[in-house]
């Protein structure tokens, strides 16, 4: 029978009453009204606007494995089958699977010390960049707390760059679809980027929406038509009969393993949604441990990346692209329809990644906006319509869907999945840890920094 541990994080000493954290506290402002009564969904962070409360739900595991499921399984799935062009069809069927058991005990390490800090400061906010902030102010070794501001900020402003990274590719991602899908039927022979163009005007309506209640439903509307998609992507995998194994090569080429690392850092980059989640539930203390839900919702992420990347690289080879909905025939109704449904699934998948950031960088700049003008609410949409022009801007420069995810999993992601946790745990436990354990993450450290540098690199490299 599992009992209950001390420092299980979902306890509170409040009452029952207690309003959960839709997913994280990111904002820089730690005064700030952040809504805890929306609807929550994994991969959103905060609901800045609302103020009612409401009493605290658990989610039973089940619930939970399904949200860990949802937060990791997103566009970068389309892209193994390329990032395996990279490896080799071996090599990657070997890397992947240890860059999953990386990334997941990285986020270990995150609900580890999430639950220290639990112990140490009772009642505090449920966050990435809480969690870092507490660690460096009560660690053992005092000289930390000097850097603890610090440390949060670095935290906050990698996830807004790697959630405007998000954005970004979804950009891409639909507007390569929609072109394909259009010019079939018309020929109108234009370029990607008016295609962006056009789409980037409802996005800038749709992140005028302040209220994460009001996304919920485009959300679960993104989520079932983004799956009933992947479904459909291995049906047109597996409908035609499969090439053997040796025709694909088992190592593709050192220069193309940055880009598989970029790629794969960006598929596995979840390591955000890991708190909240274990906050949220009725039985937190069984989301971690060898057999918990973190490892065995990881442990099917993992199988269903590999075979998307290895019988998608199997069955088109060389041929594949930078998403492999782009490979699918263009002749069939199913096909066609099938990239139009993601494109709708991933506006409204754009429209949440966008919602994480606003928070964590308006509170500061509506402070200068107010010299300007007196109405704050105008000052935001304008922010907002601002920030969806600069994702169309970075995506216009960079319209080639691989290379994008990989320059953002390497740049941005690395640091979040890889970087900061061995850091955050040895700030939690030093000086009373082991040189086994220092080893550890020096080695998980030095793997983070090679992967980010020589993945960006690479990334760079490739698109000019």
């Amino acid at each position: 029978m599992v009992e209950k541990p001390e420092e299980d994080i979902s306890s509170s000493d409040s009452n029952s009453t207690e309003i959960p954290i839709p997913l994280e506290d990111l904002s820089l402002n730690k005064n700030s009204q952040i809504s805890q009564g929306a609807e929550w969904d994994p991969g959103q962070a905060i609901t800045p606007g609302v103020k009612e409360q409401k009493k605290f739900q658990p989610i039973s595991n089940f619930e939970t494995m399904a949200h860990l499921l949802k937060g990791n399984i997103g566009t970068g799935i389309f892209a193994m089958p390329s990032a395996f062009l990279n490896s080799g069809i071996w090599v990657g069927s070997v890397l992947l699977p240890v860059m999953a058991i990386i990334c997941t005990h990285c986020m270990q390490m995150l609900v580890r010390s999430a639950a220290i800090m639990k112990k140490r400061e009772g009642d505090f906010s449920i966050s990435y960049a809480d969690v870092a902030e507490t660690a460096c102010k009560t660690s053992n070794n005092p000289k930390y707390a000097k850097y603890a501001r610090a440390f949060s900020i670095t935290i906050n402003v990698f996830i807004c760059i790697t959630q405007f990274g998000f954005c970004c590719v979804y950009l891409v991602f639909t507007s390569t679809n929609l072109q394909q899908v259009v010019e079939y039927y018309a020929e109108l022979g234009w370029d990607v980027r008016i295609y962006m163009c056009f789409l980037a005007i409802p996005l800038i309506f749709l992140n005028w929406i302040r209220n994460l209640k009001l996304l919920a439903p485009v959300s679960l509307v993104a989520n079932v038509l983004q799956m009933s998609s992947i479904v459909v992507v291995f049906y047109y995998i597996f409908r035609d009969p499969l090439p053997p194994v040796s025709s694909r090569p088992a190592f593709g080429s050192w220069g193309g393993l940055p880009l598989f690392f970029g790629t794969t850092v960006f598929t596995f980059e979840g390591i955000a949604l890991v708190l909240p989640l274990q906050k949220d539930m009725r039985r937190p203390w069984d989301f971690k441990g060898w057999t918990g839900i973190l490892n065995t919702g990881m442990v099917i992420v993992t199988c269903i990346y590999i075979a998307m990347g290895f019988y998608g690289y199997l069955q088109y080879g060389e041929d594949i692209l930078g998403s492999i909905t782009l490979n699918l025939p263009q002749d069939e109704v199913l096909a066609q329809v099938v990239k139009i449904l993601l494109v709708i699934a991933i506006c409204g998948n754009y429209a949440m990644q966008f919602y994480v950031p606003i928070p964590i960088m308006w509170p500061t700049l509506s402070k200068y906006a107010a010299r300007y003008t007196s109405n704050d609410l105008a000052a935001e949409y304008m922010f907002r319509t601002f920030m969806v022009l600069v994702t169309l801007l970075l995506a216009a420069a960079i319209p080639k869907i691989d290379l994008f995810i990989s320059l953002v999993g390497a740049f941005g992601s690395s640091f979040l999945a890889l970087i900061f946790p061995p850091i955050l745990e040895y700030v939690t436990y030093a000086p009373n840890i082991s040189k086994i354990t220092i080893t550890k993450e020096i080695l998980i450290l030095l793997f983070g920094v090679i992967g980010f540098a020589t993945g960006t690199y690479a990334a760079i490299l490739a698109i000019i």
